[in-house]
């Protein structure tokens, strides 16, 4: 008699000798990004990496940090940066591509905190409001500190080296007591933006560079 897979006489619920085992549907691996996360994330890596170029661009210009209101070549200044003088050459295209990354990372990170609020993301993985907490302590302050402070204020002192703004806004300016202070404020807090991008990618590398690049760009993680 031939097997048809029916289930045994003996032990109902097991297919007879020699029955093939019904094959189930592979499952599906849960979204765990949504695409306008994954969008905006590439979105502002693209934009960093860009102002980091053209911040070394135009900090080549004038690689001396001063406080106050101005700051020129024969002045004292608050930090000689060890960087040679090139006067020329970058500036122009530096300001430009500085000026376009940072609407990109503007507009990008905008998207990305009111989604993140909108849809309790933050609260689930950020404040610990999951059963395993998802990131360590030390991972959400990190990310608190570059969302809530430091992403803010690198966009107000880039804000307060702009002559029109200030013009309009003073007191975006005054609050640092000058131009040049707002332009100090600016390097140190890039500076830290570097470290946190930096230590961002060692600990994707780190926990699985494939399957966290899998899931940025596919939503889906194995």
């Amino acid at each position: 008699m031939a097997n048809t897979g029916a289930d045994s006489a003996m032990f109902p619920g097991l297919p007879e000798t020699g029955a093939a085992a019904p094959v189930r549907p592979a499952e599906k691996v849960p979204l765990r990004r949504s695409a306008l996360v994954r969008v905006t994330h590439w979105m502002n890596a693209l934009g960093f990496i860009g102002l980091v170029i053209s911040g070394v661009a135009i900090l080549l210009a004038h690689p001396r940090l001063y406080w106050g209101e101005t700051g020129a070549v024969g002045m004292p200044s608050l930090l000689d940066l060890p960087l040679p003088f090139m006067l020329t050459g970058q500036s122009g295209w530096g300001r430009y591509l500085h000026f376009l990354s940072a609407w990109v990372c503007v507009i990008a990170g905008g998207i990305y905190v009111l989604h993140g609020t909108a849809t309790r993301r933050f609260a689930r993985d950020f404040a610990g409001q999951t059963e395993p907490p998802k990131y360590s302590m030390l991972q959400r302050l990190t990310y608190f500190a570059v969302v809530i402070f430091l992403f803010p204020l690198v966009v107000w002192t880039g804000l307060a080296m702009s002559p029109a703004i200030a013009s309009v806004f003073p007191f975006m300016v005054t609050v640092f007591g000058g131009q040049q202070s707002a332009r100090t404020v600016h390097f140190a807090v890039a500076c830290l933006l570097v470290c946190f991008f930096l230590a961002h990618v060692v600990m994707v590398t780190a926990t699985g560079f494939v399957a966290n690049m899998r899931g940025m760009i596919q939503g889906r993680e194995s």
